[in-house]
């Protein structure tokens, strides 16, 4: 490859422009089809040309001196913006007229436009330096740019001085445990670090640094003929750098500065860059999903390498060298099978091609004898290319499928083997529809994890429903979970519930046929075949119950028992729902959700019970509603003051709120009395959501209440779960806000409780006066999301009140924006449910016109094409300004 000549560059132009030409002429040339292999050593070729240049510039190659390319440099990989680590290495110490030669140069180096890092150092400050790992791991890599041959040898040899193979091996996996967990121990992050993360370029870097301590290679190459790595393993290896490179290369040249993260900012242009283009007829962001599945599929397999080649290491050099007492015993599982200081080994290299079903018999062992801890290398080598044979007539066999289903049944660790059969090739072979969905990611915020894992997740969140020490979390469910007879059921609908994702369609109903068939091949009845289909195809209708309709209404509540049929249905699918949004995104499950769910649930265990012939019985409801709180309230008041006070409330109140909520509200009012002041509590929602706030607002009945309402809770950073908006018949209103705290904390604080209050009562007192909405900053990752408004207006008959849906971009005060849209059209909020799910929004609102009567439907249609038209240019005013 043709470079540009440094000292014509140097002469004419100066080194900086040199600099343009090089990385221009290499971006023409990776762009041209050039391979990223060579254009990174290119790189990193013509800086030596240059450090060279300037070396003899400054009257450097007439000392005994060593210049050395270390770091990344040092193995010639440089990218656009990657440092340039050099050590500047001396038998003694520098004499003061040598130390200013070199400062000159590297005063020069700084002025080329480089990010020089630069060390200078004697051989006694090197040995001294390389008690230091990162500094020991520098020197192993160091390369002679110019200077003394015999002097660059010794780095190397320092190294072996200072560390021995089983310390330096220690410490470097020491040092990976720290850097996986800071990015939390996974390669699926929504915005990786291809050189950090686990399954980045270090993790590649670490094979090389271990295995060149030891075997003192220059060449990963070079492992190959020692034996410590194979043709096939070596192509992988070099596959997936060159993917890396690649992704690196392009965030570099897109950030213009030394960017590893692969942030939301840059995956549709890298992705683009990298040949992923979206097509008229795809998908909604499929060329970027296609890219980032193509990442985490090479992650895994980086970080699989990286765990078999180092454990592999470790039982070839450093076991045999332990003394007896701290080599790990041996014992006997069965004549295929031993067990190796915890870990699972092959008792001879053929025993997957004589006993092929020995492939998931090695899994069925894991999952049932919880003292084995993980797979042998040379075992884990074994299976892995085993695992490559596995075809029809594999998945066909009767002893395998029984197998399978046996690791499903057996008692310890189902998540910890479901999790290595799929990292070593297994699971994804043996369901191959699973095998699609591995690496495959959705892009959004509320989905932060791939399909694969997300689902392996689910079922780790399944099995902790039952341990007692999971009991205190999640108390509701643990019992259901516990109770259930076949839990290999939901095992499977777990498995299948988004095997269907990425192929276009419906993935539930997609889903449930695939899981159909599986279970009649597999030896379940028809019946548990049949409830693991109506799970996979089901498994959403509990969360969008629960957090988008209104529950507290008994005839929805009557709808979702129906749709359940009995309490096998229930309770299947409540411990599948709970697990599935905990595996989704932690951050969305809270006391708040979790009491929607534990209602729901029982109030359609209670129809099931009684019998789901017997109609809702409303009046039953109301009466006995009012008999519970009269209960408490007439230890305090007189009768009349009580009925004073219900009598202008209507029924549909005693109807959806519990009797502990009428209580609160007809104690605040009778003490209240007819004081036009507006009236505003707060107290920590009921005992099954500990970490909501439940404010209590009782003012004069004004169009812009709600509006007012939210506009002060998002000043006051509060996000409403929840509203309800009472009328009473003096033109009173009753307005109920569920609350989290946005930064997670309690409001419970005394002082912080009268701030809310201050602030709520203050604004509607003036509620003409419309609060001035806060102008925050819209968060980095959402302005990446183009999320189109959709709403949809519909009659509540029962209700007669319309039931407006909204799904939009969140943003910094949407609810007070929705607010102030519906007191313009002149219409009435009785209720609200609210849901934020990653980047999206999906409000649902009970709305009638101000005169009680719900909009006609061409009054509806004209609405919600105002509101969309209004919500879209939030949204696009929201992301231009920020």
């Amino acid at each position: 490859m043709e470079q540009p000549s440094i000292k014509e560059q140097s002469q004419a132009r100066g080194l900086i422009e040199w600099r343009k030409t090089l990385d221009q002429q290499l971006d023409e040339l990776l762009a041209g089809g050039e391979k990223i292999r060579d254009v990174v050593h290119a790189r990193a070729q013509a800086i030596d040309d240059m450090l060279r240049l300037l070396w003899e510039q400054h009257e450097l190659p007439h000392h005994n001196l060593a210049l050395l390319a270390v770091g990344g440099y040092g193995r010639s990989e440089m990218l656009p913006y990657s440092d340039v680590d050099i050590l500047i290495l001396s038998r003694h110490d520098i004499e003061p007229e040598l130390g200013e030669k070199i400062s000159g140069f590297v005063s020069s180096l700084w002025d080329t436009g480089f990010k020089p890092g630069i060390s200078v150092r004697s051989l006694t400050e090197c040995l001294e330096a390389a008690q230091d790992i990162t500094v020991a791991t520098t020197l192993v890599e160091s390369r002679l740019v110019a200077g003394d041959e015999q002097l660059a040898k010794k780095p190397r040899q320092i190294v072996s001085t200072a560390w021995t193979d089983k310390t330096f091996f220690q410490e470097k996996m020491l040092e990976q445990q720290r850097r996986y967990a800071q990015h939390n121990n996974t390669e699926s992050n929504l915005e990786p670090d291809v050189k950090n993360a686990p399954g980045g370029l270090r993790d590649l870097n670490q094979i090389g640094w271990i295995a060149k301590r030891h075997f003192r290679v220059v060449r990963v190459y070079d492992l190959v003929h020692l034996g410590f790595i194979s043709e096939f393993e070596l192509r992988e290896l070099e596959d997936a750098e060159d993917f890396l490179w690649q992704v690196r290369y392009q965030l570099h040249r897109i950030a213009g500065r030394d960017e590893n993260r692969l942030l939301f900012d840059y995956q549709r242009d890298v992705a683009a860059r990298l040949g992923y283009v979206q097509q008229e007829d795809d998908a909604p962001n499929h060329a970027v999903e296609q890219f980032m599945k193509t990442y985490y599929r090479v992650a895994m397999k980086v970080s699989t390498l990286n765990e078999m080649l180092l454990a592999y290491f470790f039982e070839s050099v450093i076991e045999p060298r332990l003394t007896d007492e701290e080599k790990p015993h041996r014992s006997s599982i069965n004549e295929r099978f031993d067990m190796i200081g915890g870990k699972i080994a092959v008792t001879h290299h053929r025993v997957f091609s004589q006993t092929p079903s020995a492939l998931l018999e090695l899994f069925y062992i894991m999952a049932s004898q919880p003292e084995i801890t993980g797979i042998r290398a040379k075992t884990l080598r074994l299976l892995m290319l085993a695992a490559k044979t596995i075809d029809d007539n594999f998945r066909a066999n009767p002893v395998h499928r029984a197998m399978f289903m046996a690791i499903l049944r057996a008692p310890h660790n189902l998540y910890e083997t479901l999790h290595a059969m799929k990292r070593y090739g297994v699971l994804g072979k043996y369901i191959p529809a699973f095998g699609q969905i591995i690496g495959l990611m959705q892009y959004d915020l509320f989905h932060i994890y791939t399909v694969d894992a997300h689902t392996l997740l689910l079922i780790r969140n399944l099995r902790r429903f039952g341990k007692p020490e999971f009991a205190k979390d999640y108390p509701v469910v643990s019992s259901v979970f516990q109770r259930l007879d076949r839990k290999e059921i939901v095992y499977l609908a777990a498995i299948f519930h988004d095997i269907a994702k990425g192929r276009g369609g419906d993935h539930s109903e997609l889903g449930a046929e695939d899981a159909i068939e599986f279970c009649r091949n597999h030896g379940l009845t028809e019946r548990e075949g049949k409830i693991v289909a109506w799970l996979t195809r089901n498994h959403l209708v509990m969360s969008i119950t629960s957090q988008k309709k209104d529950i507290s209404d008994p005839d929805i509540v009557k709808d979702f028992a129906d749709h359940m049929g009995d309490m096998v249905h229930l309770d299947y699918l409540y411990s599948l729902t709970v697990a599935d949004i905990n595996a989704t995104n932690p951050k969305l499950w809270n006391s708040w959700r979790a009491s929607l769910m534990r209602q729901l649930y029982t109030q359609a265990r209670d129809i099931i019970r009684s019998g789901l012939d017997r109609p809702v019985d409303h009046q039953l409801i109301i009466d006995d509603t009012k008999f519970e709180a009269m209960q408490t309230l007439s230890n305090q008041y007189a009768y009349e003051d009580i009925e004073k006070i219900w009598c202008e409330m209507g029924d549909d109140y005693f109807l959806k709120e519990r009797a502990d909520e009428v209580v609160w509200h007809t104690q605040a009012m009778i003490e209240h009395g007819d004081n036009p002041d507006p009236l505003v509590l707060i107290r920590e929602h009921r005992k099954l959501a500990k970490d909501t706030a439940e404010i209590f607002v009782y003012t004069r009945d004004l169009p812009n209440l709600f509006a007012a309402s939210v506009a002060v809770l998002d000043q006051m950073d509060l996000n409403v779960q929840d509203a309800r908006i009472i009328t009473a018949a003096k033109a009173f209103s009753l307005d109920t806000y569920i609350v989290l705290d946005r930064f997670g904390t309690l409001l419970s604080d005394t002082d912080r409780q009268g701030e809310v209050i201050y602030a709520l009562t203050n604004a509607l007192s003036r509620p003409e006066e419309f609060p001035t909405l806060l102008e925050r900053r819209i968060p980095r990752q959402l302005r990446h999301f183009a999320v189109q408004t959709e709403v949809s207006i519909h009659l509540n008959t029962a209700l007669q009140q319309n039931i407006v849906e909204i799904m939009t971009l969140d943003q910094p005060g949407l609810l007070a924006k929705i607010g102030g849209l519906f007191m313009m059209q002149g219409l009435d909020i009785h209720s609200a449910r609210i849901a934020t799910l990653g980047e999206r929004a999906e409000d649902s609102f009970y709305v009638t016109k101000r005169d009680g009567i719900p909009m006609t439907p061409d009054e509806s249609k004209a609405f919600a094409h105002k509101l969309q038209l209004a919500l879209d240019e939030a949204s696009q005013v929201v992301s231009v300004v920020q």
